[in-house]
């Protein structure tokens, strides 16, 4: 199958990866750009794992003040050496990244860090929610499962689809830096304040 050259740069464009990777993972997909995605997405997790135990010593502080002066966000962003973090693609990543923040308040990092008391009690509303429906215990199971995953998804930063792009995670976003920079990178805090009296105020934040 011939693949494209606009093809191969739509997906370099859109992963960060090198011109051979993506020709082959169109490839590999057979043309299909989104299957060729995927596949890269899956790579990318495997070399950003290879350098998830690397020490993250180095970073910035990513920072957003909404327009109307009344939502901010500050997140924590390490890497591994100060060449990285001077670089302004970290910089950038930084600073969308607590722009995201401030746009969807996550309320914590990753699964890993929301308490289990929570994690029962949601697996509880859903388990009665489910018996209430009269579903099937395999069915039932089925729906707390997934309806669990769109808790995380709402709750986490890492798995909340990224505000510029709702076709990727921000661990997704995360792991594209990774693999254009080479280092690991790494969150490691995030605050966001607000105006209370700001609650029922419409908030327009800007998208690719």
């Amino acid at each position: 199958m011939e693949i494209s050259a606009s093809d191969v740069k739509k997906l370099r464009d859109r992963t960060g990866t090198g011109m051979m990777d993506a020709k082959k993972a169109l490839e590999d997909a057979s043309g299909d750009f989104e299957a060729a995605l995927d596949l890269l997405r899956k790579a990318g997790v495997v070399k950003a794992n290879k350098k998830a135990d690397r020490t993250t010593a180095e970073g910035t502080i990513g920072s957003y003040v909404h327009g109307n002066s009344q939502v901010a966000a500050m997140v924590v962003v390490n890497c591994e050496t100060d060449f990285v973090a001077r670089n302004d693609e970290f910089q950038q990543l930084a600073k969308d990244l607590a722009m995201h923040v401030a746009a969807l308040s996550p309320l914590y990092l990753s699964r890993e860090d929301v308490p289990q008391e929570l994690i029962e009690k949601e697996q509880g509303v859903f388990e009665e929610h489910a018996e209430a429906e009269g579903k099937p215990a395999n069915i039932a199971q089925k729906m707390v499962t997934g309806r669990m995953e769109k808790f995380y998804a709402e709750a986490t930063l890492l798995e909340q689809p990224f505000v510029k792009d709702d076709s990727i995670t921000v661990g997704e976003l995360i792991q594209s830096a990774v693999q254009k920079l080479g280092e690991n990178i790494q969150v490691s805090e995030f605050v966001r304040f607000e105006i209370k009296g700001n609650s029922n105020c419409q908030l327009n934040f800007p998208t690719e």
